[in-house]
């Protein structure tokens, strides 16, 4: 498990109802802490249900108890194997384990199948044939209960329905089973509710076994109940669905009582977090896949260079509450950015180079300058970095005719300090035809090794980083910029498309990165001096390519 800046959740009102049930007269006195998460296997996880692991295994951890992971496979029109281990994956990858508690819901259809004939039995469910049009005209309102001509149909009726609907004898919307509650309750999801209905898709684990399937509201308890889990942590939205969740315990011979709390989802400017908007961006080619770096999903984060760590102390300082909120993104940057200071190595980079010759520097020598790697931690020791007469400097560095307060190079400017190495003078440039400049030219000062002085006098420039040219390592580096130019893209009436943001993603081809970085490899990250902190890209890059994504800028947005 990654080292956590905050290795234990703080206290919130989930773990005072928990402290409640293990005390001495509560429900679960004496008896492990259980929980459980159940994605549903029909896309990648997102940093939303990072912080719904991050409380589903994070309160078993506090408890020293147990936390399963379960899909939650009971609807096949988008479930597959490729997510099933995408989020295996993502789990493991936060830091977290199951150790040998996984499992799939629909290993439990042919109990959750008995279970629903028990319901019939007691005269609690029955099938009914409204068509979807008319179950929806018949929902009645706040003010009218609504109905079914079905409701009274005989026991063994329904029993030999229900057995032919399994047997694929019907067409899909032909029968629903409902659970027979009461048609003029307030809470709309206990006016008879569907418990199963006919769907003739083939599932990715059951081939065509089954051709009708359990309704969530359903399917969940009954799952609890079989794992023994004690406390079922869901988000928000189920609020309104507990009273029909503890209705199907109570009337089911389930093995166990489980207790549902409820806690508000994670909600993030500039960004969506609803499955079927992300697949849709995916599908319709508007990212590169489900890893975009610009998505939010954790394979996405991944890739951009976001640290378990990070996401974990995110979920931890946003704390869990009933109240829904949202979190600026600059404060996941935040996360971030605190983690990668106090870990990524120090290195030069130039993404938009020109030339700066030194035009007394000697032709053919070179020398090395020892650099720390990490002035946060001495024991990374240090580096060799190569000097010579060419190097790469950026091209912003640089002003042929400079505007007012401008302290980098230009003819006739200030002293400036190369990084670690020696103070120059601009003394002028090299044009093109086009009249674009090719080559910088500057003096340097030979007693200012180190970027020092010997004689103590103050340097009005600015301190530019810079790579060798005759070592320098060509890469391809990737800006990244939020996916959406619109706070709110979900708000109102917006079509979340309409809010792309089109310069998102900028593209620099022939940077120059220092000769260390030659075999990069991912995930590692680094701070490339004044530009922020960039990880190698762990799908495009390569040796001969290499790749560098920006995870995040030096300069910090957010205010506390």
């Amino acid at each position: 498990m990654p080292e956590a800046l905050n290795p234990t959740m703080t206290q919130n009102f989930i773990h005072d109802f928990i402290d409640e049930d293990l005390a001495p007269g509560g429900q679960f006195q004496g008896m492990t802490v259980h929980t459980r998460f159940p994605p549903e296997p029909n896309g990648y996880l997102h940093i939303g249900h990072a912080k719904a692991i991050f409380i589903d295994f994070g309160t078993a951890e506090k408890y020293g108890g147990l936390c399963n992971l379960r899909m939650d496979d009971t609807n096949p029109t988008k479930e597959d194997v490729e997510y099933v281990e995408a989020i295996q994956e993502d789990i493991h990858w936060l830091g977290y384990d199951w150790g040998d508690r996984f499992f799939y819901a629909s290993d439990y259809f042919e109990r959750m199948y008995g279970y629903a004939v028990e319901l019939i039995q007691k005269g609690l469910a029955y099938v009914c044939a409204l068509t979807p049009e008319e179950f929806k005209a018949y929902r009645g309102d706040v003010n009218t209960p609504a109905r079914s001509p079905w409701r009274d149909r005989p026991a063994e009726e329904s029993l030999d329905l229900f057995a032919r609907m399994r047997a694929g004898e019907f067409p899909n919307g032909k029968y629903t089973l409902r659970a027979k509650i009461d048609l003029a309750s307030g809470n709309f999801n206990m006016r008879d509710p569907v418990l199963y209905r006919i769907n003739h898709m083939r599932h990715h684990r059951q081939g065509d076994k089954w051709c009708i399937y359990p309704m969530y509201d359903f399917a969940h308890p009954l799952e609890d109940a079989i794992e023994g889990i004690t406390h079922s942590l869901c988000s928000l939205e189920f609020e309104d669905h507990r009273p029909l969740y503890d209705w199907v315990i109570a009337n089911c011979s389930a093995p166990s009582k489980p207790r549902q709390i409820e806690f508000a989802r994670l909600g993030i400017n500039y960004t969506v977090m609803s499955k079927r908007k992300l697949r849709q961006l995916v599908e319709e080619g508007r990212v590169s896949g489900w890893d975009d770096p610009r998505m939010p999903t954790l394979c996405g984060l991944r890739r951009r260079g976001y640290t378990p760590r990070s996401i974990r102390n995110f979920s931890e300082r946003n704390g869990v509450s009933k109240a829904a909120s949202t979190v600026e993104y600059a404060f996941l940057e935040h996360c971030l950015r605190e983690d990668l200071n106090e870990t990524a190595q120090r290195v030069m980079a130039v993404l938009r180079p020109v030339k700066l010759t030194i035009t007394n520097y000697p032709e053919g020598q070179s020398e090395t300058f020892q650099v720390e790697n990490n002035p946060n931690r001495p024991e990374d020791g240090v580096r060799a970095v190569a000097f010579s007469r060419t190097l790469y400097v950026e091209a912003e560095d640089f002003l042929e005719a400079p505007v007012p307060k401008y302290k980098r190079l230009y003819p006739g400017g200030p002293e400036c300090r190369l990084k670690g190495a020696y103070l120059v003078k601009c003394t002028g440039c090299i044009k093109d035809e086009a009249g674009r400049v090719t080559e910088i030219l500057a003096e340097y000062d030979p007693d200012s090794r180190g970027g020092d002085p010997a004689d103590g006098r103050k340097v009005k420039g600015a301190t530019l980083h810079w790579v060798d040219a005759a070592t320098a390592v060509e890469a391809e580096v990737r800006l990244y910029d939020n996916l959406f130019s619109d706070a709110d893209p979900d708000a109102g009436d917006k079509n979340f498309l309409d809010c792309l943001n089109p310069n998102s993603l900028e593209i620099l081809s022939g940077a120059k990165v220092e000769r260390s970085l030659a075999q990069a490899q991912a995930p590692a990250s680094y701070q490339f001096l004044r530009q922020g902190y960039f990880c190698v890209d762990n799908r495009d890059s390569t040796p001969e390519h290499l790749v560098f994504n920006r995870s995040v800028s030096l300069k910090d947005s957010f205010k506390f």
